[in-house]
């Protein structure tokens, strides 16, 4: 039986998971493929840290360019994360011609494009399945199983610390505070938990996602992101009674020619093949599939032209699913190196023609709003008046019974507006003297 042999760089959790799988269930994937896979060394910063998994010391080195440069490994592991030292490794290997085969979604996002570039100059391979939510095969599925497919629109639940939070949150009515307090004593947020509850962790993973689906390298940069600090008790019961969830999406959806059934419609989008890639916190109808996904899960929904809809959901990080989704990285490179096809899928194809992230402000949404407002006659009439005068419908109003202070809660429900004149409208609104505090604003994601 052929054999191919890995690299691994990086030991932490992934690592051990890694190893650990390949310990249980390497023969397996021997039967099922035909080919032998044998780890060969592994890099790690110190020898003596004590893992979850014990590594032999024979694998064991702290140089990385021991692994990299070994001309009997044909495939590199890199596991160490961030945008340092795991781009010098890849690009190393890369240059070697080796088979690359990463879970560092911060790294793609920010240098995918030069990554991807150098894969092809060398006529190396670059895969990357395990960065984007974790043990589901979500990046297989755009790039080979859906190949014959355009897509209208992508929504997905990639974070499965704000997933988290936010489903303790509609379920127990916590504050958002308390709960990720817990999330950090449970592990699920990091501390600081910035990456994870301000969106940007989503935003990598949904811009790698943009990208293989509209076949231009997106940019993180124009990528507009919302964490979920905003999201409060009171914005979830009130979502609940009108019929929604409250969820941190990424969307990926066609916004060429965008126009409501007000006809409101931007002219600027006419001549470019606009996309809108984003990140934030949405209300979704409680009705939805992805409305029902909780705790750590992650789920992405996916809008084919010919396939149709597909939902895809699992668990979105994790030593065991990530690992999982690295072995089937390496699979693949085996598959082809053991069939002299270095590159039988290359890792990116740049195809689109004329197109580009549509601006924020140029993309049409519905919206939830909550003003504490000093509860007196005329205040909703100022502020109805301020929304007519930026041509945006209220569909409803809510203004509940019952509490006491200086301000009561006024929840309105708006039909169809761009996303500029929404923020211009606010700000106005803001300005109110029976206005008490900054208005808080949540899009509506229909997901038709």
């Amino acid at each position: 039986m052929q054999q191919v042999n890995l690299g691994m760089i990086g030991a932490g959790t992934v690592g051990s998971g890694v190893f650990h799988a390949l310990q249980r269930n390497g023969n397996l994937m021997a039967d099922r493929l035909g080919v032998k896979i044998s780890l060969r060394k592994v890099a790690v910063k110190t020898l003596g840290k004590t893992r979850a998994h014990s590594f032999p010391r024979s694998l064991l080195t702290t140089d990385w360019r021991e692994v990299v440069n070994d001309p009997d490994i044909h495939i590199i592991i890199e596991l160490v994360g961030g945008t340092g030292v795991a781009k010098t490794i890849i690009l190393a290997a890369l240059e070697l011609g080796k088979t690359v085969v990463t879970a560092n979604k911060a790294l793609l996002s920010s240098h995918g494009k030069e990554l991807f570039a150098a894969a092809a100059k060398h006529g190396a391979s670059l895969y990357y399945e395990a960065s984007v939510c974790g043990g589901i095969p979500i990046i297989k599925s755009l790039r080979e199983g859906f190949v014959a497919n355009q897509f209208s629109a992508i929504y997905g639940i990639v974070n499965g610390t704000c997933n988290y939070i936010l489903t303790r949150m509609k379920l127990e009515g916590a504050e958002f505070a308390d709960v990720l307090a817990d999330a950090q004593k449970l592990g699920y947020a990091e501390t600081p938990p910035d990456l994870d509850i301000d969106g940007f962790d989503a935003q990598h993973k949904i811009g790698i996602l943009a990208s293989l689906a509209h076949g231009f390298w997106v940019d993180h940069d124009d990528i507009h992101t919302e964490g979920i600090r905003t999201v409060s008790k009171i914005d979830m019961q009130f979502a609940q009674l009108l019929g929604y969830t409250i969820k941190l999406l990424g969307i990926v959806k066609q916004a060429n020619g965008a126009k409501t059934k007000h006809g409101i419609r931007n002219t600027k989008q006419k001549t470019r093949n606009g996309v809108q890639v984003s990140v934030y916190p949405a209300l979704i109808p409680s009705t939805h599939v992805l409305a029902s996904v909780n705790q750590v899960f992650n789920a992405v929904f996916v809008r084919g032209d010919i396939v149709g809809e597909s939902l895809f959901y699992g668990r979105g990080a994790g030593r065991d699913a990530t690992a999982s989704a690295v072995l089937s990285d390496v699979a693949d490179a085996a598959l082809d190196l053991k069939n002299n096809a270095k590159i039988r899928v290359p890792p990116f194809v740049a195809h689109a023609k004329n197109a580009c992230v549509t601006p924020m402000d140029e993309i049409v949404s519905r919206y939830y709003v909550r003003l504490d407002v000093v509860d007196q006659p005329g205040v909703l009439a100022k502020v109805a008046a301020i929304f007519a005068a930026a041509k945006i419908g209220i569909s409803s109003v809510v203004q509940p019974e019952g509490h006491e202070g200086e301000s009561v809660p006024l929840i309105l429900m708006l039909h169809d507006a761009p996303n500029s004149a929404m923020r211009k409208a606010l700000a106005k609104i803001s300005k109110l003297p029976a206005v008490k505090s900054s208005p808080v604003m949540f899009r509506v994601e229909s997901l038709e």
